[in-house]
């Protein structure tokens, strides 16, 4: 892969994928502080304008939420995916449900296991050791080792927002042709939430992430999601939900009495619907993540998903400074995204026939 990727591309890509990472992570944290608040208390407590800044939750400004848990071990578990094609295994479905049953541990435990040295490094980061409102679907999905998949799938009901979430590193697989990127967000989706749904949600919004990490425009990148989900049974709920996304940019200037019309996001289909409608409008990265999080509903997924269109889109320096600096797990998300753009463009010479980093294998095992 070192020979396809120019350092121009490199550069461009990495850059792309922190702002994805941090742009979600930006968003999650501006929307933690008001997530079960409604427009009008969101505007009685913090002034006309709503939140236009982050306020303190979880005992500090800048927190994040299970949202942005969650994605990290997505990438983390995309990277331990193609660590152990060496080993001749390859099912990164597998490698996901690992990576989450991990962060399963850090909403129980007290603390990072020292004694296990196949965790990895993100599950021995100690900050992530905290309950920030996690999903009761993603919980109970992964409280066992069974995986859930198509056929059966966890919670078959579920059509809740944590598919869509902490989806968006499947979109970062720029390689990778947009079909198959499609399907593994819904096989990952499926290992918590069965309802259609919950899983083409994610599989759309994995999509639309993809086209604009490869320097596509969102409203093309919208299209395409669509028709993939055209030929899918049980798609109409996602698809009426992103079509009427994409009118509402026509209906006028951007509100949010707007964003309410497309939902609260508590379910896939409306909380994509809603940060793919910010992100439309977005004057500016912090136009579009402030008209995310002001509103009635699950604020901190809306904003994560928007954070994490307009990041990918823009690059990692169109984010706010301010809200970068401030923000809870900032190294940690560099890191991981570091990891990930390096194992993306320069695979073999971290890992493979020819030899290995020992410190990238301590990193992710391929256990």
């Amino acid at each position: 892969m070192t020979a396809v990727w120019g350092r121009a591309q490199q550069q461009d890509f990495r850059s792309r994928v922190r702002g994805c990472l941090l742009g979600g992570a930006i968003g999650d944290a501006l929307g933690a502080g008001v997530e079960f608040e409604s427009l009008q208390a969101i505007q009685q407590n913090h002034g006309a304008d709503g939140v236009t800044d982050y306020v303190t939750a979880y005992g500090r400004r800048g927190a994040v939420t299970d949202d942005t848990q969650m994605t990290l071990f997505t990438v983390e578990g995309l990277i331990r995916a193609q660590v152990r094609r060496d080993t001749g295994a390859w099912h990164p479905p597998t490698d996901i449900h690992r990576a989450y049953r991990r962060w399963s541990v850090t909403q129980s435990e007290w603390g990072p296991d020292e004694r296990r040295k196949d965790t990895g490094w993100l599950a021995r980061e100690e900050w992530l050791y905290a309950r920030r409102a996690p999903g009761n679907a993603c919980l109970s999905g992964l409280s066992d080792d069974r995986m859930g998949t198509l056929e059966e799938p966890k919670n078959p009901g579920s059509k809740g927002c944590g598919t869509v979430m902490r989806s968006a590193p499947f979109g970062l697989l720029v390689g990778w042709e947009p079909q198959l990127v499609f399907q593994l967000a819904v096989e990952c989706a499926a290992q918590t939430h069965g309802h259609p749904t919950g899983q083409l949600a994610a599989g759309a919004f994995a999509v639309i992430v993809h086209g604009l990490a490869r320097g596509e425009a969102l409203d093309g990148s919208v299209q395409h999601a669509l028709a993939l989900l055209g030929a899918r049974p049980g798609h109409q709920e996602t698809t009426d939900a992103l079509q009427s996304a994409l009118g509402a940019v026509r209906q006028g200037m951007p509100s949010p009495q707007r964003v309410e019309a497309l939902g609260e996001g508590w379910t896939a289909e409306e909380a994509l619907a809603i940060g793919v409608y910010c992100a439309l409008v977005a004057e500016d990265v912090r136009h579009g993540l402030l008209l995310a999080v002001n509103h009635s509903g699950d604020s901190d997924s809306t904003g994560s998903i928007c954070g994490n269109l307009l990041g990918v889109q823009h690059g990692e320096t169109a984010l706010p400074p301010a809200w970068i600096a401030e923000l809870e797990g900032r190294s940690t998300i560099l890191q991981l995204a570091d990891d990930f753009a390096m194992e993306m463009t320069q695979a073999p010479a971290l890992h493979g026939p020819s030899g290995a980093s020992p410190a990238w294998l301590d990193r992710y095992p391929a256990a």
